[in-house]
């Protein structure tokens, strides 16, 4: 077995593993109104713009439930969907 081979066997072991770990390990969610922008940015969908529209709307409008995430603009139900459960207020 070359050197190659043996180094893409095992970059396919940690995807394989990096993949699991990402499904089964859960993360603790993310207050929106206190993350930083690089927190933010971990969310699916939320971008450096997004990210940026959260903190800034949240320095005079606190957000009182996480639905009120999609008062952000580019922010719908279905981003809501999918971050729903990796954020909080509190």
């Amino acid at each position: 077995m070359s050197q190659k081979e043996i180094v893409d066997d095992w970059l396919e072991v940690m995807d394989y593993i990096t993949g699991f770990l990402m499904a089964t390990v859960p993360l603790s969610q993310i207050n929106i109104n206190t993350a930083p922008k690089e927190d933010l940015m971990l969310l699916e969908t939320i971008g450096e713009k997004t990210a940026d529209a959260i903190i800034e709307y949240r320095t005079t409008h606190p957000f009182k439930t996480t639905r009120d995430i999609m008062k952000i603009k580019g922010i719908g139900e279905k981003t809501y969907e999918k971050i729903k459960d990796k954020i909080c207020v509190e």
